[in-house]
């Protein structure tokens, strides 16, 4: 399995090829799709894509956390967290076909 990051140059470019906007154009799409995304999830907004899956920002509450080096017990502030949630059809295709063979011993 191969170990690619896509970036967003390769999202402009995978519109360019397909839909047949120019680069421009296609670059400013990829953006604004981006940007909307992100100040949905800023406002606290679930975003839902479709055969996808879900963005959800959680509030976590202050807790108390321990200083691995030192044992020493540290209070971490109250933040809220992005967890995203697959679609039962993304985990069906990221799936089928998988050699388990090709998985990492050292994946999270």
């Amino acid at each position: 399995m191969g170990e690619k990051t896509v970036t967003r140059a390769d999202l402009c470019e995978a519109v360019y090829q397909t839909v047949g906007l120019s680069r421009t154009e296609s670059a400013d799409l990829v953006e604004l799709v981006l940007s909307e995304i992100a100040d949905c999830l800023e406002q606290g907004e679930t975003v839902k894509l479709s055969s996808f899956g879900s963005f959800v920002v959680r509030a976590k509450g202050e807790r108390i956390g321990r200083n691995p080096k030192t044992g020493e017990e540290v209070p971490i502030e109250p933040r809220r967290v992005l967890v995203f949630k697959p679609s039962a059809v993304l985990k069906q295709r990221i799936n089928n076909g998988a050699d388990i063979s090709d998985i990492s011993d050292t994946a999270d």
